[in-house]
C-alpha cells in the first residue's frame, strides 16, 4: 500500500506504520510500478505529489559559495532571485506588476511566518481543516515543512526588497506584493483525507473575498493516485467549481516519472492547469533545459500544460520541521542565516506558475481562468529538445504581461471538454491511501469525510451549484471551523461527535505542544513523533 500527502516537493518514508508498496492502478492505465527517479535524494511521500529535498546533482549549491560564511544567490540557478529572472518576473515587476491586490490560496501544510512572511499582513490564516486544528499550539502552522517552502515561492518578500531593483541579497518570490491565504489541511507527518482538501476548495470559493482578500489564485501541490476518471471525481468537480467561480487553479502533475501514463488528480482534469517540473541542468543557458526525470509524462490523452523551474529550487525553511530534521542535506549551507532550503517536484513548478498568474491579475484584475491559461501557454518557451510532457513549454511571465500590457489579451472560451459530475467516489478518489485514528487504529475508508459524516455526492454537487456548500462554519453537515476572523486569522471550533471510527472527538488526546513560529525549542513539536503516536501519514506516498 501507498503513502498519502502529495505535496509535489520530493523528499523519506514517513509514516513507519505502512511498507512501501504499489501504487493502485489509474483510471487510464496501471501505474502499479513506480518509476525510478534518478540521482535524488529519498521522497518523502505526499498525497499525490512528491518532493525531492536537497536533490541538487547540479552541484550548484558549491558555485553558489562566495567562500566562508557566505552564499550567492545570482549564481545558484536554483534562487529565487535567478528562477524569478528566467521567467521574466523581474521585467514585469519593473513595469509596477508585484502582485499587489492579489490573494494565492495555498491548500497545503500549513505556513510558519519565517523571515520573508512576517511583514505587510502577508498571510492571512484560513480555517485550519487539518487534524491540528484542535490545538491552539499547532492550529494554522506548518510542522511538515512544505506549505512555508510554498509560500516563499510564490509571494515571499524580505523586509526593504524593492521589486524595481531586485536584489540577489533580499529574498522575494514570483509575486512579492501578493498576499496568501494559508488552508491548512495537513499535520506535521503530512497526514491529510481528500475531504479535507475539498472541503478547504469549496470554503476559498464561498469566503474569496472576505477579510479584505481577493482570491484569484489556488495553488494545489498535491494530487491523489485516484482510480477513476476526472469526468466523475469529486475532487476535480471541485476544482472545476473554483475556477468557473474566477479562481484560477494551479495543480502539480506529479512526481512518479516520465514513464508515468497519466497525471494525479486533479491536475488530470484538463479545466485546470496542470504544470510539470524543467530541469535547468545547473546552467543560465535555456538551450540545455529538459523536462525534471520526475515529471508525470501522461500520455496523448492529457500531459502537462506547461513548465516551469522545479529543479533545485531554493525557498523558505521552515526550522524544526519534518523535512528539515528528516532532510539534512537540503539546507543551503554556505547561508549563514541557515534561513534557506532547496527542493525539487512539480510541486516547487507549480508555486512557480501559481506566482505567475498572480501577477497577470495584477496586471488585468478583469482576466478570467481561461485567459490566463491561455496566456501562460501561448507565451510559453518550447525546449530546444522536443519532449511531449513539455506541454506548451516552460512558461513566461515577461511576455505574457507584455501581451497583457499590449492589450492583446485572446478571447478565449471556456473548455469545450465535459465537465465533472462530481458524483463519483470518496473512496475511488484516495487511491487506496488513508489517514489512521491513532487512538483505534482505524483507517478512513469508504464514503465518509474526515469528520465521520456520511458523503452523499448528489447532495454536495447541488449545494456546490447553489453556493451553499458551506453555511457559516459547517461542510457536509459538521461543523469544521468558526466564522469570525480575529485580525487575520479565523477562530477555530471545537469538534464534536464523533470520528470515523466511533470515538469521541472530546476523547482524543490533542497535542498541547508549544509550536510558536519563534519559539523552536528542543522538546517543542517534533513531527516525527507523530509517525507512531498520531494521524498516520499515509497521504504522502512513499517514493523512497
Amino acid at each position: 500500500m501507498s503513502i498519502t500527502w502529495k505535496p509535489l516537493a520530493v523528499a523519506v518514508a514517513v509514516s513507519s506504520l505502512l511498507a512501501a508498496g504499489s501504487v493502485p492502478a489509474h483510471a487510464s492505465g496501471d501505474s502499479s510500478s513506480t518509476p525510478k527517479s534518478g540521482n535524488v535524494a529519498s521522497a518523502e511521500g505526499s498525497d499525490g505529489v512528491n518532493t525531492f529535498w536537497g536533490d541538487d546533482t547540479t552541484k550548484q549549491g558549491k558555485k553558489a559559495s562566495k567562500g566562508p560564511g557566505g552564499w550567492d544567490a545570482s549564481v545558484d540557478e536554483g534562487s529565487m532571485y535567478n528562477v524569478t529572472k528566467a521567467i521574466g518576473a523581474q521585467d514585469v515587476w519593473a513595469s509596477d506588476v508585484t502582485g499587489k491586490d492579489v490573494t494565492v490560496a495555498l491548500v497545503d501544510t500549513g505556513v510558519v511566518p519565517v523571515q520573508g512572511l512576517q511583514k505587510d499582513d502577508k498571510v492571512i490564516d484560513g480555517p485550519d481543516l487539518s487534524f491540528e486544528s484542535q490545538s491552539a499550539g499547532t492550529r494554522y502552522l506548518d510542522g511538515y515543512g512544505h506549505g512555508t517552502h510554498m509560500a516563499g515561492i510564490i509571494a515571499g518578500k524580505d523586509e526593504g526588497f524593492d521589486p524595481k531593483h531586485p536584489s540577489s541579497t533580499l529574498f522575494a518570490g514570483v509575486a512579492p506584493d501578493a498576499k496568501l491565504l494559508n488552508m491548512k489541511v495537513a499535520t506535521g507527518d503530512g497526514g491529510a483525507d481528500v475531504s479535507q482538501i475539498i472541503a478547504a476548495i469549496d470554503w476559498v470559493v464561498a469566503h474569496r473575498d472576505d477579510s479584505g482578500m481577493h482570491v484569484r489564485v489556488l495553488s494545489l501541490s498535491y494530487g491523489t493516485e485516484s482510480i477513476q476518471s476526472w469526468r466523475v471525481d469529486p475532487l476535480a468537480k471541485a476544482v472545476e467549481n473554483a475556477w468557473s467561480h474566477g479562481i484560477l487553479v494551479v495543480a502539480s502533475a506529479g512526481n512518479d516519472g516520465l514513464a508515468t501514463d497519466h497525471l494525479v488528480m486533479p491536475a488530470a482534469d484538463p479545466h485546470v492547469l496542470a504544470v510539470g517540473a524543467a530541469d535547468n541542468n545547473g546552467t543560465a543557458s535555456s538551450g540545455d533545459d529538459v523536462v525534471a526525470e520526475f515529471t508525470n509524462g501522461g500520455d496523448a490523452t492529457r500531459r502537462p500544460d506547461v513548465l516551469a523551474p522545479g529543479k533545485s529550487v531554493v525557498s523558505l525553511r521552515d526550522p524544526s520541521s519534518y523535512i528539515d530534521q528528516v532532510h539534512p542535506e537540503a539546507l543551503v549551507p554556505q547561508d549563514p542565516a541557515q534561513r534557506f532550503f532547496r527542493g525539487s517536484g512539480t510541486s516547487q513548478a507549480a508555486a512557480v506558475v501559481a506566482g505567475e498568474a498572480a501577477l497577470l491579475f495584477s496586471a488585468e484584475p478583469k482576466l478570467t481562468p481561461d485567459q490566463v491559461k491561455s496566456l501562460l501557454l501561448s507565451t510559453a518557451r518550447p525546449l530546444a529538445v522536443e519532449n511531449p510532457a513539455q506541454g506548451n513549454g516552460v512558461t513566461n511571465v515577461g511576455r505574457a504581461v507584455a501581451l497583457v500590457k499590449a492589450k492583446q489579451v485572446p478571447t478565449v472560451s471556456a473548455s469545450d471538454a465535459p465537465s465533472s459530475t462530481g458524483l463519483g467516489s470518496l473512496e475511488s478518489s484516495r487511491g487506496g491511501e488513508h489517514v489512521v485514528d491513532p487512538q483505534t487504529g482505524d483507517p478512513l475508508t469508504g464514503e465518509v469525510d474526515a469528520l465521520g459524516s456520511a458523503w452523499r455526492p448528489a447532495s454536495w454537487v447541488n449545494a456546490e451549484a447553489t453556493d451553499s456548500a458551506w453555511v457559516k462554519g459547517a461542510w457536509n453537515g459538521a461543523t469544521w471551523t468558526g466564522t469570525k476572523w480575529d485580525k487575520k486569522q479565523l477562530q477555530a471550533v471545537l469538534w464534536t461527535g464523533t470520528s470515523w471510527s466511533g470515538a469521541p472527538w472530546a476523547s482524543h488526546n490533542w497535542s498541547t505542544d508549544d509550536f510558536q513560529a519563534r519559539s523552536w525549542r528542543g522538546n517543542s513539536w517534533k513531527a516525527r513523533s507523530w509517525r507512531e503516536e498520531s494521524w498516520a501519514a499515509r497521504s504522502w506516498r512513499d517514493l523512497s
